[in-house]
């Protein structure tokens, strides 16, 4: 079958499912009930004023990245960002990325090593999904959503099949997990699955937690720096995505 046909059989069966989706353009005047733009800042004039003053006040670096970060697309603009960012959610350090969706995909399909344990929400996004996908973990196992219970059985069986085997020889495992889920809008249970990580690696062993803040950043915490701020577990949590993307009007 030409490829022409396959790929419209595809969009057929999508339609059939109810999964055809297009890009549609909402009507100036039109209420927004569906984006993301949660604080309404992508239209507040004060923010956008502020925001050309510093896009007008650029000497350095030029407006294009010219290239790679690793070449010669790297700037002290970029650096000093990435130091703000850390200071402002408490964290050790932090990295940019061109979109949370490039985040989440290049973090699962390159942190975890060969053999290791990914334990993630039935619900956790796509972009989690697709670094799943091209990682080299051992062993990728869904969870039911928010249930800690199956969670901490799941995570006893990993642990009792790595006892006896020496430090170096245990899997790490990566718990990931989403503070505010988009679709439901309900609030992971983020403390309890802390205590979970902590009963069974209690001196930190090889268990981390990978937590999703796109949808709680800007809502949740002092200032808006989400939920892991908010409920002050800074320092059990292993990764933190945060995104521009949504309540602060931007885009990474």
């Amino acid at each position: 079958m030409p490829l022409e046909s396959q790929l419209s059989a595809v969009l057929a069966s999508r339609q059939q499912r109810s999964m055809y989706r297009r890009l549609i353009t909402n009507l100036p005047n039109s209420i927004d009930f569906s984006s993301n733009d949660f604080l309404g800042l992508s239209r507040n004039e004060t923010f956008k004023s502020l925001f050309l003053d510093e896009l007008a006040a650029f000497l350095h670096p030029p407006l294009g990245s010219t290239g790679s970060r690793l070449l010669e697309g790297n700037s002290p603009y970029a650096e000093q960002l990435e130091s703000d960012i850390a200071r402002f959610h408490n964290a050790e350090t932090a990295l940019l990325f061109n979109s949370g969706f490039d985040a989440n995909s290049g973090f699962f399909a390159c942190v975890p090593r060969p053999g290791d344990v990914v334990l993630y929400d039935e619900f956790i996004h796509a972009s989690v999904h697709e670094g799943m996908r091209m990682s080299r973990a051992g062993l990728k196992r869904a969870f039911r959503h928010d249930d800690v219970g199956e969670l901490e059985r799941t995570v006893r069986e990993v642990v009792e099949e790595d006892r006896g085997k020496k430090a170096t020889e245990r899997r790490n495992v990566f718990i990931a997990v989403e503070t505010v889920y988009s679709m439901d809008g309900d609030v992971a249970p983020l403390t309890e699955i802390v205590e979970v990580v902590k009963k069974f690696w209690p001196s930190g062993g090889n268990g981390y937690i990978v937590v999703d803040e796109a949808h709680a950043t800007g809502i949740y915490g002092q200032q808006g720096r989400g939920m892991v701020c908010e409920l002050g577990l800074e320092a059990f949590i292993f990764a933190r995505l945060h995104t521009f993307g949504k309540a602060l009007a931007s885009s990474g």
